[in-house]
């Protein structure tokens, strides 16, 4: 059963959402963040991102860049935020593109995440568990929520019906065209229905923010060990996060470009390819696969559909018979020797949501070769978190982004 449980959140003013609402820190470099920040001294970016309000190359891991979070989130906390004196849940509706998905803020459990009730399905990195880490200990908060995943349950459903018909408290368009509306969760009846109906829900899915569910749950474990005697109702033992139902989100295509043709002359690589795909000439115009276990490929400004042939696909395996898998395993992997696509650097990787226009962009530029994706599964995102497996690295891009400032949770005092 998933823990899920309201918290005394630290938030913007209401006229202040808008400018404190930022981007995730990992979605940007400093560059695009400075630039991003420019004429908004309350933006979330100088708490998640601390450096750029330090001089231009300071080393992003430095003390100073977590002092500077710290010093920040305080700053904005007095200037433009306020501190809920009871626990509340909150509504979270975003709109793009006309598709809708709203999720319910809350804090999850340390333990669930440790006992596998909240499930992952991708490896963490050290380096970038490192970071967080410390930024979370520093500011003694979670500053981002992690993006969560349920199975549908219409005892959530006819709560949050009821409060999206009021007044929001926040209602805003991001530039990028994301409109973000908030709602408030104070009767105390419908906070316990929640938590009740969250009860009966088996497991909770991470759908985004495995390096920040990680890092949360790596501090907590660092404060159990310092307090000894933790009793388990620690704030620091509960992590943000904002919870949808499966069927409103949708994942989009995560694509590759690689640096070279590993010595092949394009003829050479298509006669390779023809071994296991069906590989079709498209022409200029882009090609976006529209099925499973098809390929767009782009090289020397021409399109190629690839199919793969049903020999190469493994329907039993849930993990081999991702696109990303099949891509990997028998293209990037033998043809171009890139086996460790976490770390190779003639490998890159392009979210859907830059269109396959960056693709061709990458592709004639820094680029040789560009690969275009069909989106990965959430079905298959789920059955693979519950067989306890991961995904090739970068399998899935979802968009819109959860926005970082519009809810804080503190690390200090209690959980109710």
């Amino acid at each position: 059963m998933a823990v899920v449980r309201p918290f005394c959140a630290v938030r913007p003013k209401k006229e202040f959402a808008a400018r404190v609402a930022a981007l995730p820190y990992d979605v940007m470099n400093s560059e695009e963040a400075r630039e991003a920040v420019k004429g908004n001294d309350l933006s979330f970016l100088h708490v998640d991102k601390a450096e750029i309000d330090l001089p231009v190359g300071t080393d992003l891991y430095s003390d100073a860049v977590y002092e500077k979070a710290r010093e920040n989130l305080m700053k904005l906390e007095k200037d433009a935020c306020l501190t809920e004196s009871e626990p509340k849940f909150y509504i979270y509706r975003q709109i793009m593109d006309g598709r809708a998905q709203t999720g319910l803020v809350a804090c999850v459990s340390v333990d669930d995440y440790l006992n596998d009730v909240i499930k992952k399905h991708e490896h963490t990195r050290a380096d970038k568990e490192a970071d967080r880490i410390r930024h979370v200990d520093t500011c003694d908060a979670n500053t981002g929520p992690i993006f969560l995943t349920y199975r549908g349950s219409g005892a959530v459903d006819s709560i949050l019906e009821k409060y999206v018909k009021n007044e929001p408290e926040y209602d805003f368009t991001t530039p990028e065209g994301v409109r973000n509306t908030v709602w408030v969760i104070g009767d105390k009846a419908d906070i316990e229905a929640l938590r009740k109906a969250f009860d009966a829900i088996p497991a909770l899915y991470i759908a985004d923010g495995h390096h920040r569910a990680a890092s949360a749950v790596k501090v907590a474990q660092k404060r159990r060990e310092e307090k000894k005697e933790y009793t388990g109702k620690e704030a620091f033992n509960f992590f943000l996060a904002v919870l949808f139902k499966s069927d409103e989100l949708a994942i989009m295509d995560y694509n590759r470009v690689l640096k070279d043709l590993n010595g092949h002359t394009v003829p050479e690589l298509l006669s390779l390819l023809e071994k296991k795909f069906v590989v079709t000439p498209v022409g200029k115009q882009a090609y976006r696969p529209g099925k499973k276990h098809t390929f767009g490929m782009f090289t020397d400004g021409m399109w190629y559909r690839l199919e793969a042939e049903k020999e190469i696909i493994d329907e039993t395996d849930p993990v081999a018979r991702l696109d990303v898998s099949i891509l990997q395993n028998e293209v990037i992997a033998p043809i171009f020797g890139i086996t460790d696509p976490r770390t190779d650097k003639r490998i890159d990787f392009v979210g859907g949501i830059r269109g396959l226009q960056e693709l061709e962009k990458r592709a004639t530029s820094d680029m040789k070769l560009a690969f275009s994706m069909f989106p990965t599964g959430l079905d298959d995102l789920m059955a693979i978190a519950d067989a306890g497996l991961v995904m090739p690295p970068k399998s899935t891009w979802f968009e819109p982004k959860l926005l970082s400032g519009l809810f804080i949770h503190p690390l200090f005092g209690e959980e109710n």
